[in-house]
């Protein structure tokens, strides 16, 4: 019975991210390229786990907070008309940049610089965006890199070490580079004040438009449920001065009933069977018992290596 209940949540899951190309699919063809990170990065283990699922939601509320971001993805984002689709296409481009082949790596860099070529405009306020200007791209990254962080250090098997911690900021700011974004901080600490302090952060009608889809995005039934419970989950890890310019407020229950699903999902699922197909491209050790979801058809694993999932760092 727990089998066909991990397969079901497994196959509901992967649903919300099936529309549109998936990533890693010629990934053996690359054998032996550790790709930018590589297996012994803290990124494959923090992007790894369920808790990147509050990670990517958070970023998605405070990345809002910047009028003139928001303002590019209210007047050129599908997110309305095709919310699972844009979900598709992040997630794609979270899944290579951590995980690919340097050539898998390049190829979304470079797909998601042309996407956002022509993403340029005036928001409410009269200022001028640009998707790929250094600064707006810098919010966009850092925002990211800060709530994987932090929903890993909340809800994580185990909280990172500071030193660790460290080390994922630098790790994805390699990633920011290649995007063009400008500045990145380089410690955990120093990322976190940069977001919560921006000077660009305000309040604005988009953000209260998108907020408030995010809030009940047209997703099914199931799914939906699971969506919110997280995002209960998110709202509190979210800094007090952006909650207040978000509308965000925090429910102890819900945000405790949010933690339960995670926990959940990470029984259900395990760790991301991207990290695990990476882990083989590379011919690295797969640690025993991480892993739930099964691999491509025809790909061979040679187990061991660690009792202690952990020690996949």
């Amino acid at each position: 019975m727990f089998a066909q209940i991990r397969s079901q949540v497994a196959a509901t899951t992967q649903s919300l991210f099936s529309h549109g190309r998936r990533p890693l699919e010629k990934t053996l063809d690359f054998a032996g390229d550790p790709g930018v990170l590589g297996p012994d990065s803290v990124s494959w283990r923090v992007v790894g786990d369920v808790a990147a699922f509050v990670g990517g939601i958070r970023a998605l509320l405070i990345q809002t907070a910047h009028p003139e971001v928001v303002a590019g993805v209210a007047q050129h984002s599908s997110f309305r008309t095709d919310p699972l689709g844009r979900l598709t296409r992040t997630s794609f481009f979270v899944t290579a940049t951590t995980y690919g082949a340097k050539p898998e790596v390049d190829e979304a860099v470079n797909i998601v610089r042309a996407v956002h070529r022509p993403v340029k405009g005036l928001s409410e306020r009269g200022r001028a965006y640009d998707a790929n200007d250094p600064a707006q791209a810098a919010w966009v990254h850092n925002v990211l890199t800060d709530s994987f962080l932090c929903a890993y250090q909340h809800y994580g098997p185990r909280p990172l070490a500071p030193e660790e911690a460290d080390r994922f900021v630098l790790e994805q700011a390699r990633i920011g580079a290649r995007l063009g974004a400008t500045p990145l901080p380089e410690t955990a600490e120093a990322l976190a004040t940069w977001v919560c302090d921006h000077p660009d952060v305000a309040a604005s009608r988009a953000q209260a438009d998108v907020i408030a889809f995010l809030r009940r995005p047209p997703v099914p039934v199931g799914p939906g449920l699971g969506y919110r419970l997280l995002l209960e989950a998110a709202i509190p890890t979210v800094p007090a001065p952006l909650r207040e310019v978000l509308g965000l407020r925090v429910s102890s229950p819900r945000a405790r009933a949010g933690a339960l699903a995670l926990a959940s999902l990470r029984w259900a699922l395990g760790s991301s069977p991207s990290w695990h197909l990476a882990l083989v491209r590379a011919g690295a050790p797969v640690p025993h018992g991480l892993f739930r979801q099964p691999l491509p058809e025809g790909v061979a694993v040679a187990p061991l290596q660690s009792a202690d999932p952990s020690c996949a760092s």
